[in-house]
């Protein structure tokens, strides 16, 4: 989620987490906080239980298990602060979308097996309002879309942060036997929006379910 990318900004050393030149944002040797994806290869995501290809190189963050959820995973294209994609790969009834301590003053509602679409989009908002610092939320729309052979949605949405940057959003995503699998797509809205959208889209149309 943003806000986990915001952490990885930081850990990189820089706001947008651009320190590495050839080697992508991983840094020399493999050490670094990302670990770079090819394109045109079938990529497991998440827990595994969903697969997509990249239309060009993109860095994938390398998983902590004591801070991350394994049914999420993060990938950037031009750095944290900027754009990014967030895989939910299966996430199961009664479980956050994203790690909080137990005593958080606000807490992230936990997904539901029944929820409807608006149910998922209110649960990304207060998400973002919560831990990534939104104060102003506007939602564009929320349409029906199939998702990997599935009755799913599309809701796209901006958002301004207390960084003052307007960002834009959409996720696609669908409960498939009582778990969400999504594509959450976010980034600065004035150029890194558009640049990337097309290959938020071409890894939504790849996505396949990995049992």
């Amino acid at each position: 989620m943003r806000s986990n990318r915001l952490l990885l900004a930081a850990a990189a050393g820089v706001t947008l987490g651009l320190s590495a030149c050839s080697s992508g944002l991983g840094g020399v040797g493999g050490f670094g906080v990302y670990q770079l994806v090819r394109p045109a290869k079938v990529i497991r995501v998440g827990n595994g239980a969903m697969a997509v290809v990249a239309p060009r190189e993109w860095n994938r963050t390398r998983r902590n298990g004591f801070t991350d959820i394994r049914y999420v995973e993060d990938w950037t294209l031009n750095g944290p602060y900027l754009d990014g994609v967030t895989f939910v790969s299966g996430l199961p009834d009664d479980r956050r979308i994203i790690r909080q301590e137990r005593r958080a003053d606000r807490q992230v509602p936990k997904f539901r097996s029944n929820m409807t679409a608006p149910e998922v989009a209110s649960l990304l908002e207060t998400l973002y309002r919560v831990e990534g610092g939104t104060v102003d939320w506007r939602t564009l729309a929320l349409v029906p879309r199939p998702f990997m052979g599935y009755a799913g949605f599309q809701y796209d949405f901006e958002h301004l942060d207390g960084d003052e940057l307007w960002r834009k959003g959409r996720a696609v995503g669908a409960v498939i036997n009582g778990r969400l699998y999504m594509m959450l797509f976010d980034a600065a809205r004035s150029h890194y929006y558009p640049s990337a959208l097309p290959d938020f889209e071409a890894m939504v149309a790849s996505a396949q379910l990995r049992r």
